[in-house]
């Protein structure tokens, strides 16, 4: 229905194009630089590049004096990047919330790290068995911290991608204390100094 009113408009419009449509290209980029600072690049990829894409072709459009061509590019830019900007909006959103998912996660999966650690100890495993899971621990807890300073700067997608391998770790760390605690897993060779 919003197509074929566009379509309508368009033609009407065309009618008295006689030069360029530099109000609607005007336009059009105001709503592409809105939907940019929405953050419809990161969070709405897809209708934001089609925007760009439409834009870019209502300026080429003028440059060839096809004034109609630009005018229907200058319009579908300027709904495209309307639709960015409101698609963003919920992108955004999702990526928050994914984002605070991960952050929790992985302070919940550093807490049972710490406790193994400390039941390890108690079982008296010796310590060059804890400094790979201890190592891991400490390196978690800074990516931890630095993932929250990334939510609170609404850096969303930064992070949750920078959990991902520490989350990996301390998964892996935990399931090998286990093991060891419960005398399921060769211990790894001591170095010799």
């Amino acid at each position: 229905m919003r197509r074929l009113w566009l379509l309508l408009c368009t033609s009407i419009l065309c009618a008295a194009c006689s030069g360029p449509p530099q109000k609607e290209i005007d336009r059009a980029q105001g709503a592409l630089d809105a939907a940019r600072a929405a953050g419809a690049e990161q969070y709405a990829t897809e209708p934001f590049t089609a925007a760009t894409t439409a834009l870019k072709q209502a300026h080429e459009a003028v440059d060839q004096r096809d004034y109609r061509l630009a005018l229907s590019r200058a319009l579908d830019a300027s709904e495209r990047a309307q639709d960015a900007a409101r698609q963003s909006a919920d992108g955004k959103a999702r990526a928050r919330t994914v984002s605070e998912q991960a952050v929790n996660a992985t302070a919940s999966a550093l807490q049972q790290l710490e406790g193994k650690i400390k039941s390890a100890a108690a079982a008296r495993l010796p310590p060059h068995d804890l400094s790979a899971a201890t190592r891991v621990a400490k390196d978690a807890a800074g990516a931890l911290q630095k993932a929250r300073a990334d939510l609170r700067a609404g850096n969303y997608l930064e992070a949750s991608a920078s959990l991902k391998a520490p989350q990996e770790q301390i998964t892996a760390e935990t399931r090998r204390l286990e093991d060891l605690i419960a005398g399921r897993a060769p211990r790894p060779p001591r170095r010799k100094k």
